[in-house]
């Protein structure tokens, strides 16, 4: 679903940002990308995401590149960034109503999936308000249901759960499993490692711009917590 190969993205003559960067994202994985501040996550993010250009490699998703089909990788994936930028001069419904237009999505789909994920999160009676009365933790709920109405086939999230209240993190957990259920993957970056060892079936550690670990949950961790695991290849990498 998801193909990063020998990716590089270096800011002007400094230190590359990211170095080689290889990993593979199957449908049905929650992928779990984690790494200290600074070492090259979001960098990585936007670039799958079209946000950012690179200078070496390739990432496919779903066979499209996303440097030569950047429309084709649009159409079927779907961004949170870390700090949701919405259209504050619109409601909550018009702003739903306006990312649904923006994928074509028919009017008895939209209000169908609109209620459903709104219910969930439980911002159904606020969607009437403008963006620009909501919290933090509301502009999140809101961009995730903005990210879900298109039934992505690939999900990326950069730090999803900061600004979620626990009954909201659980909702996104589950929505997560179910996505990938149905042969979605999700591939997001997190600094709460209890929750990406429980939910994650593949995990990647990534220090100064370099992949030092990678693979199976479960075959990474053994019977150690993810927290030792990542203390100690973070310490032990070059």
């Amino acid at each position: 679903m998801l193909e990063i190969k020998n990716y590089s993205k270096s800011y002007g003559k400094e230190k590359k940002a990211c170095d080689n960067v290889s990993l593979s994202i199957e449908a049905g994985d929650i992928f779990g990308f984690i790494g200290h501040n600074g070492a090259g996550k979001s960098t990585t993010i936007k670039a799958v995401v079209g946000v950012l250009d690179f200078q070496e490699g390739e990432i496919f998703i779903d066979g499209h590149s996303v440097k030569t089909e950047p429309m084709a990788c649009k159409e079927i994936t779907a961004y949170i960034p870390d700090n949701p930028d919405l259209y504050e001069y619109l409601t909550g419904i018009q702003y739903l109503n306006f990312i649904a237009d923006v994928f074509k999505i028919s009017k008895a789909d939209r209000e169908e999936r609109i209620k459903k994920y709104a219910d969930l999160f439980e911002i159904t009676s606020s969607l009437g308000d403008m963006i620009s009365s909501y919290s933090h933790g509301m502009k999140q709920k809101l961009a995730i249901i903005s990210a879900l109405i298109h039934e992505p086939k690939l999900m990326v999230l950069d730090e999803p759960f900061v600004g979620l209240d626990p009954k909201a993190a659980l909702t996104l957990k589950n929505i997560m499993k179910d996505l990938c259920a149905k042969g979605s993957a999700v591939f997001f970056s997190t600094h709460v490692l209890e929750v990406a060892q429980k939910l994650c079936n593949k995990i990647a550690i990534i220090k100064a711009g370099k992949i030092v670990a990678s693979g199976k949950t479960e075959e990474l961790t053994g019977d150690k917590s993810l927290e030792e695991v990542f203390m100690e290849v973070v310490e032990h990498a070059e």
